[in-house]
């Protein structure tokens, strides 16, 4: 995402190999991501919650079948492509069963915790005294 002309000199820094100013917003900023999330919900606004889940720096695309699935991604990547937004293949995943995502399994099996997250919790010992619990 380019930085408003304006802004261009807030975004200045100096090193030892002189001084440099961001012509692009680098994630990892303040409010970088709320940044992208607000682009994505724009860009995807018409499948929000049809077929397209966007949160921080995730897009999580879900279909009933592998056909469906195949035309929602065409239908993402085509839209990426209108608005010259380009994603990075390799950190994406394709043509998962099941996902992780906040804290949940998601699978044609329906909406899990996530045992990894729950694991503490289960091994807590029954208290045995006022203190304990």
């Amino acid at each position: 995402m380019k930085i408003k002309e304006s802004d261009i000199p807030k975004s200045a820094f100096c090193t030892r190999y002189g001084h440099y100013e961001f012509l692009v917003m680098p994630f990892g900023l303040t409010n970088a991501l709320a940044t992208f999330m607000d682009l994505m919900n724009s860009v995807f606004k018409t499948y929000l919650d049809k077929f397209i889940i966007v949160f921080i720096d995730d897009i999580l695309i879900y279909s009933r079948s592998w056909e469906e699935h195949i035309e929602h991604l065409r239908m993402v990547l085509r839209t990426l492509a209108k608005h010259r937004l380009y994603a990075k293949f390799s950190k994406y995943e394709f043509w998962l069963d099941s996902v992780q995502f906040l804290g949940h399994i998601i699978s044609k099996d329906g909406l899990f915790v996530d045992p990894v997250k729950i694991k503490a919790v289960s091994k807590w010992s029954t208290p045995t005294n006022v203190s304990e619990i």
